[in-house]
């Protein structure tokens, strides 16, 4: 008998229709009961101002993993805050973020982060040349942890914090992408074990999945040392293709975003928090896919759905072979806008409101 034969085998990676196949009946559980069961009662008043003049922005659905729902995003009048209305819970932010960062997403997404090593590596450059690097970073909402681990060959000397609710951040620590691996909610433990603790606190695109971005901002602070930094990345919601493409920007990522500030807003609120903004940036953070996804997310919403655990059976032959006869025919227009974002937007981010994100780097000049 060969000794080959003997060995023990690793056991074969399950398929993603099998994967598919063992999530369907806890997801069709779910689903039996509602989706309304998912949402907050629809506020009345802006969540930032307080203002009653609110006005509805879009409407849309799951463009993303096709799990079934309405979202609605409103927008005040007096501050132009836009946030979702009705707000997803707590179940429904767990429905539907679930499979998105981890499990069946975990590998997709992690690949599409791990592939941005110059954008990570620009965010950490946000110091002068001459200043004295960080000791201590927390990088709140770091996911598997792909920015630390490129930031710290910027700065390796500086021991690097993860902080996350999924369990993606323990798999950062796992891989050595962060020193140490924070998971919970951030306004409880920067109040319990983390006061005083970092010299910087990043949140790059972190504030628009929060339930309470005040809250998140008092915790920074809290976070911080004296004379320590904060550096926010959001998208911005007065970009002009926000209101061009309606329902298919991308940066709009429905269910998920909760909450989009525009710059004028976050920068008063960090100065009544006693921050000193240093920076504003908004040509360096715009990603410029903004012709790309529009055009990805109008194909998700016409053509048949790939298997997924929401849905009740997998599609039949016929709506696959749909499936792939259009994404065939839609290559030409996706690379169209593909070549539109990089040679025509890309030259003019930072021009106007055509970027779509900003970044603020905040000083913290005194305890809280």
């Amino acid at each position: 008998m060969s000794r080959t034969s003997d060995a023990p085998r690793t056991p074969a990676k399950p398929s993603r229709a099998e994967t598919v196949a063992a999530l369907r009946p806890r997801y069709q559980d779910d689903l039996a009961r509602g989706t309304g069961r998912f949402f907050e009662p629809r506020r009345t008043d802006c969540p930032w101002c307080g203002s009653t003049r609110l006005k509805r922005r879009l409407r849309t659905r799951d463009r993303y993993q096709s799990k079934p729902g309405h979202f609605a995003l409103e927008a005040c009048a007096e501050c132009r805050h836009v946030f979702q209305n009705p707000r997803l819970n707590g179940d429904g932010l767990e429905f539907y973020y679930r499979d998105f960062y981890d499990g069946m997403g975990e590998i997709e997404l992690g690949n599409l982060f791990a592939g941005r090593d110059k954008v990570y590596r620009r965010r950490a450059m946000f110091q002068e040349p001459s200043a004295e690097p960080p000791k201590t970073w927390l990088d709140v909402g770091t996911g598997h942890g792909h920015f630390p681990a490129v930031a710290r060959t910027v700065f390796p000397a500086t021991r690097f914090d993860g902080l996350d609710f999924t369990d993606g951040v323990e798999l950062a620590e796992r891989t050595g992408r962060i020193d140490r691996g924070i998971r919970g909610s951030f306004p409880e433990l920067a109040e319990e074990s983390l006061a005083g603790s970092y010299d910087v606190v990043s949140m790059f695109h972190y504030l628009e999945h929060s339930a309470d971005p005040r809250a998140e901002l008092r915790a920074a602070r809290r976070a911080l040392r004296p004379g320590g930094h904060l550096l926010i990345e959001v998208p911005d919601p007065e970009c002009w293709f926000a209101r061009l493409l309606g329902r298919f920007w991308l940066p709009w990522l429905q269910p998920q975003h909760l909450h989009f500030l525009p710059v004028a807003n976050l920068r008063k609120e960090l100065d009544a928090l006693g921050f000193t903004v240093i920076a504003e940036e908004h040509r360096e953070p715009s990603d410029t896919v903004d012709l790309l996804g529009a055009v990805w997310l109008s194909l998700n919403a016409v053509i048949p759905p790939d298997d997924a655990p929401s849905l009740p059976r997998p599609p039949g032959r016929a709506r696959w072979l749909l499936r792939c006869a259009l994404l065939l025919a839609a290559v030409p227009a996706l690379v169209l806008a593909t070549t539109l974002d990089r040679l025509l937007l890309k030259p003019l981010a930072g021009w106007g409101k055509v970027s779509n994100a900003y970044r603020v780097v905040a000083r913290c000049d005194a305890p809280m």
